[in-house]
């Protein structure tokens, strides 16, 4: 499984996506991967999940199915993403 988080550089909340995201390599020692909605793959990506709110953490299963979304904020706790990033 991999873990995807959506966001807009240069917003109100950007700092805390980036701070969330740094804590959580640190602590589990995983990396969430990271789309701009902006960009061309990013809006393929979004229109594929129907993500119109950022930032949005995206769990998918090795086929490319949605397992869990968390929309908005607060951003979720580390142990609820932590779940979907486990080495199989």
């Amino acid at each position: 499984m991999k873990v995807v988080v959506v966001f807009k550089d240069f917003t109100d909340y950007a700092r805390e996506v980036t701070d969330y995201l740094r804590d959580f390599k640190s602590v589990t020692g995983h990396e969430i991967e990271v789309v701009d909605p902006e960009s061309i793959e990013g809006e393929v990506f979004c229109r594929a999940h129907d993500i119109v709110e950022y930032p949005t953490i995206v769990a998918l299963a090795g086929d490319g199915q949605v397992q869990h979304m968390w929309k908005g904020r607060p951003l979720p706790a580390f142990n609820e993403v932590s779940y979907y990033v486990q080495d199989d």
